[in-house]
């Protein structure tokens, strides 16, 4: 094909229904419009054409709206009416089957869709979109699906508890596309968009560099770092003889530590290694370090690799065998934990 791609997204939310949802309903809709909204504006602003689509289930599962521009997206408010069991499964199967019937001629399509749960399955086997299969059949249907989907598919899932974790992931969900949230609370249902909204940042900006979908879409920090996602990311090596890596042999105060190691301390010069997790504000660079190498990767584009979007966020420093991420300080007092390094810009 001639030209550059047109990058299009199919997103898909897949919403419980359920009558232990009715205390959240109102949240439920505000939430979804809020998605709704931003996938909008990072539409425009990355240069991306988004098509929402939108099922409800409960007993049944009914799709509300099919692949319609994201510029042109009612509010849920007349959509989403709550009441009955959770047929989680015949709603993913269903979900899936049909955005699979999508054109996908000319330009670069990828498939992205949230299910949204706050209990476990309990009425799938009844439901016509499961063809009366037995709860274990189902199971198994779900995850030869998963198992299935073209490298442009992204499935991710939000549960209430670790019990529905184990659930989602026998059913053959990634590990890292399932994520836990609070459904006892409006503020729970809140922190869940915010979720939904960071690995949907972290998606297009990604698609924006030619990643077509994750398995890793709920991994912020140093999960989603490889040789793989620092190519596509377009990061360069900062040059050797611009940074100095010093090993911390005590808890000490960033300035006073750099001052006893004969350095000169300069404020936003020095980047302490995460070890913890913690809030890290919009204007923070941040940096990874490739272990094997000692290379140093920095740059706006760091921010994005790791999945943050501009506003603060809470990152978990993850383990990773290969990759160490490193966060700006501003602070003269931050704490340095021992054993750790300390990232110098010379």
């Amino acid at each position: 094909m001639s030209g550059s791609q047109n990058y299009i997204n199919h997103v898909a939310l897949v919403l419980d229904a359920s009558s232990s949802m009715s205390h959240l309903s109102r949240k439920v809709v505000e939430v979804a419009d809020q998605q709704i909204a931003y996938l909008a504006r990072r539409s425009q602003e990355l240069d991306q054409e988004t098509r929402v689509t939108v099922y409800v289930f409960a007993d049944q599962v009914e799709c509300v709206i099919y692949d319609k521009d994201v510029l042109r997206m009612p509010s849920l408010r007349q959509l989403y009416r709550v009441g009955g069991m959770t047929a989680l499964l015949a709603a993913t199967l269903k979900s899936q089957r049909e955005l699979a019937q999508t054109a996908q001629l000319y330009g670069d399509h990828s498939f992205l869709t949230f299910v949204l749960t706050d209990g476990q399955e309990n009425a799938s086997h009844r439901c016509p979109d499961a063809h009366n299969r037995d709860p274990r059949a189902l199971v198994g249907a779900v995850a030869e699906m998963i198992d299935l989907q073209e490298d442009n598919w992204t499935l991710a899932v939000l549960v209430p508890d670790q019990m529905g974790k184990r659930e989602a992931m026998h059913c053959g969900f990634p590990k890292d596309n399932i994520a836990v949230w609070d459904a006892t609370s409006t503020q729970g249902l809140e922190e869940a968009g915010q979720v939904i909204q960071q690995a949907t940042e972290q998606f297009m900006v990604g698609r924006s560099r030619g990643i077509r979908g994750s398995r890793a879409v709920f991994s912020t920090g140093a999960q989603a770092v490889n040789k793989d996602t620092i190519k596509a990311a377009g990061l360069a090596p900062v040059d050797p003889s611009a940074y100095q890596l010093i090993p911390v042999a005590r808890d000490a105060a960033i300035r006073d530590w750099v001052l006893e190691c004969g350095h000169t301390y300069r404020t936003g010069g020095a980047f302490y290694q995460l070890s913890k997790s913690e809030k890290i504000q919009a204007q923070k660079q941040i940096a990874v370090l490739e272990k094997k190498t000692d290379r140093v990767y920095t740059g706006p584009q760091a921010r994005a690799l790791l999945g943050l979007p501009d506003t603060e966020i809470r990152v978990k420093p993850d383990h990773n065998d290969d990759f160490t991420i490193f966060v700006q300080s501003t602070s003269v007092n931050r704490k340095l934990v021992k054993n750790t390094r300390l990232l110098l810009m010379l």
